[in-house]
């Protein structure tokens, strides 16, 4: 088993360089499938969930070369397979993007329910109802989704709620649909519009992405391209937060400002300096932090994968904060483990009461999701003495080196093995 271990009270100094988008790359790997011809993408972050996906590829028959560090190239042209089996999709949620791929290109796909971080119930319903529109027949058996259609045909879909996955996985499976396909209360994330770039520079016809109505008409043939994924909006909102709880100065480079406004805002309400350049910003702390009041919402409104990071650094500000999560249902469980480290957090259902203490302490914590562990490394940073975080599997899922990173601008952090036996002695 692996941790971090972190002594905490340095301040956060130099620069950092955002990797690719995670939410982005995981769903252009699969969107790469519908290609006829090979293509080459560029800026992929190195993190766990990037490994799954490669290996789901080269479960069904498609050929990857790993460039470089960064770049992929993918030739989808020969795929022979159309499953996509447990022992696979339960490492990451977004593995259900093979669904629409699959379906885009082959017209069947079996996919197993994806796994990843447990943040309460996630359903797929929205995409199959989507599915359906098109024209496939979806059935479940022993956990596994089947989709098969004769024919994709274009309609109009309105999904009953936002769905960032549902509105993805439609828009994949409607470029090949004959026909107008047009999405009504789709989702405006920035990797949704990245997506629908990627699909456009194999030459797909899709209008809209990035409003709550975007229209997919259906082509016969999407041909090979290079593209470059954007910058990750929440690891550039994660250091944001670290700077601010360690009274640092960081200028973190390779990122798009407007997708972080929703973000700089609420950290300049809380006192933090933000200045924005036209490819970077820079964060001042060292001001007493204030409290605030936030509630998650799909884009543009403040991300629910930053809802973690954020609440830690309430825990270092003055006065009373509340925290409403409106995305997903169990995004508090990383609670407990700051309250070991001493916050004064109390929880009912989605609704979080912070009474900043202005001071957290080293302790042993664990990570329960990718985001709560981004958020006990934030607590480390900032605590005084060390913090011994477990469960660092979750973190590696999304942030791409990120204790290497964290380093160079002056962390006191490392990664330790802990031997088997170790683990075992401690579980007894």
């Amino acid at each position: 088993m692996e941790k971090y271990v972190i002594r905490g009270g340095n301040r956060l100094q130099g620069e950092v360089t955002i990797s690719g988008a995670k939410n982005a790359a995981v769903a252009i790997l699969p969107a790469a499938l519908l290609s006829d011809e090979p293509v080459i993408i560029e800026n992929i972050p190195t993190i766990s969930d990037i490994d799954w996906s490669i290996k789901i590829l080269n479960c069904l028959g498609v050929e990857v070369r790993m460039l470089n560090r960064s770049t992929l190239w993918i030739d989808p042209k020969n795929i022979t397979g159309h499953t996509v089996p447990y022992e696979l999709a339960k490492n990451m949620r977004a593995s259900y993007y093979f669904l629409g791929s699959l379906l885009g290109k082959i017209g069947v796909a079996d996919v197993a329910l994806p796994g990843g971080c447990d943040l309460g119930t996630r359903p797929i319903d929205q995409h199959l109802k989507g599915f359906a529109a098109l024209n496939a027949v979806d059935s479940m058996e022993n956990g596994i989704v089947h989709l098969e259609t004769e024919h994709l045909t274009g309609n109009r879909i309105y999904f009953d709620m936002v769905t960032v996955g549902g509105t993805a996985n439609v828009m994949m499976a409607a470029c090949k649909a004959d026909g107008l396909t047009i999405i009504e209360n789709a989702a405006k994330e920035p990797h949704i519009v990245d997506l629908a770039n990627f699909l456009n520079s194999m030459g797909a016809d899709i209008m809209g992405a990035g409003t709550d109505v975007i229209k997919i008409r259906g082509v016969d043939h999407l041909h090979g391209t290079q593209y470059s994924i954007i910058p990750d909006q929440i690891e550039a909102g994660t250091f944001m937060v670290m700077a601010a709880a360690t009274a640092g100065n960081v200028l973190i480079r390779n990122v798009i400002p407007k997708h972080l406004e929703c973000i700089t805002v609420k950290l300049q309400k809380m006192g933090v300096t933000v200045e924005e350049y036209d490819d970077s910003v820079r964060v001042i702390g060292g001001a007493p932090l204030q409290k605030a009041n936030i509630k998650t919402l799909p884009y543009p409104g403040f991300p629910t994968d930053m809802q973690p990071q954020i609440s830690t650094l309430l825990t270092l500000a003055e006065g009373i904060s509340i925290i409403t999560e409106s995305i997903f249902d169990s995004r508090f469980k990383y609670v407990d483990q700051l309250r070991r480290m001493g916050a004064d957090i109390s929880v009912d259902g989605k609704v979080a009461v912070i009474q900043g203490t202005g001071r957290l302490k080293g302790a042993p914590v664990k990570a329960t999701d990718l985001r709560a562990g981004a958020a006990m490394i934030i607590a480390g940073l900032a605590a005084e003495g060390i913090t011994e975080i477990e469960d660092i599997h979750y973190v590696e899922r999304g942030y791409d080196g990120i204790e290497k990173k964290l380093r160079a601008l002056g962390a006191d952090i490392k990664k330790v093995i802990i031997p088997e036996e170790a683990v075992l002695q401690q579980a007894r």
